[in-house]
């Protein structure tokens, strides 16, 4: 059983053939998909795909980082309503993200700490989005870490050293295509990191790993992710699905 733990398999990029990329992941494997929210406009299509999908399919609810606008106290209200009334697994993905620009940076980390603490709150876990932003990112682990904050750095890309960070709050790291990249850089001391802090991810639409870097990804793709893995290693493909698929299930408690 492999577990993907982050898809955004509600994306448009997926309208017009769904259940055959549905498939494909079946075939190879795959039956569980943890699937995170970016804002209020996608809450639908992540209900329609649940109900499509519904032994496969678990839900996080939270507000991605780049949906950060002069809105934003709005989308929060979204997504407090909906943790108050159903299950989520997750309160996911939340964090940081200067890539583009830092215009709503002090917004953006309003809204990551009081996520936080709603995930602490129900005593969920989170699912962290960081770009260009690992010390933002720390600073605020480091005034809400407890002992019941656990989660995923979503498509780690960091260093040795950020990496022990992430994983000293009680993280473990989300691994994809970007392991299988020739300039991804974290495959060279990927092996320093015990596997019991990795699980797998996708991130699909996004990030395919290589062969098909550039091209739409999907849930099905975590094989090759699986098999740079293996490489990392030295262990076997099984071996590397049943420790990562353990480490999602400590994690999202299902």
């Amino acid at each position: 059983m492999i577990t993907d733990t982050h898809t955004h398999l509600y994306s448009e990029q997926f309208d017009e053939d769904r259940d055959i990329m549905m498939q494909r992941a079946f075939d190879a494997g795959i039956s569980r998909f943890f699937i995170p929210a970016i804002d209020a406009s996608y809450t639908e299509r992540m209900f329609h795909l649940e109900t499509a999908y519904p032994k496969n399919i678990f839900l996080m609810m939270g507000l991605h980082p780049t949906s950060v606008k002069e809105n934003y106290k709005e989308e929060l209200a979204h997504v407090k309503k909906w943790i108050d009334q159903r299950h989520f697994y997750a309160i996911g993905e939340i964090g940081i993200d200067l890539y583009w620009d830092n215009t709503f940076l002090a917004q953006q980390q309003e809204a990551f700490r009081t996520q936080i603490q709603w995930a602490k709150e129900k005593k969920l876990p989170i699912v962290i989005h960081c770009r260009d932003a690992f010390d933002e990112i720390f600073e605020v682990l480091e005034a809400e870490k407890s002992d019941d904050l656990r989660g995923i750095f979503h498509c780690f890309t960091g260093t040795l050293k950020q990496a022990k960070k992430a994983i000293s709050y009680h993280m473990k790291l989300g691994i994809g295509g970007v392991a299988t990249f020739k300039n991804g850089k974290i495959d060279q001391f990927l092996n320093q990191i015990a596997l019991k802090h990795i699980v797998l991810e996708t991130d699909s639409p996004y990030l395919a790993p290589t062969p098909y870097r550039g091209k739409r990804n999907e849930s099905a793709y975590i094989t090759q992710v699986i098999d740079k893995l293996v490489a990392i290693y030295g262990l076997p493909f099984q071996e590397i699905t049943e420790i990562t698929t353990q480490n999602s299930k400590e994690i999202f408690g299902v």
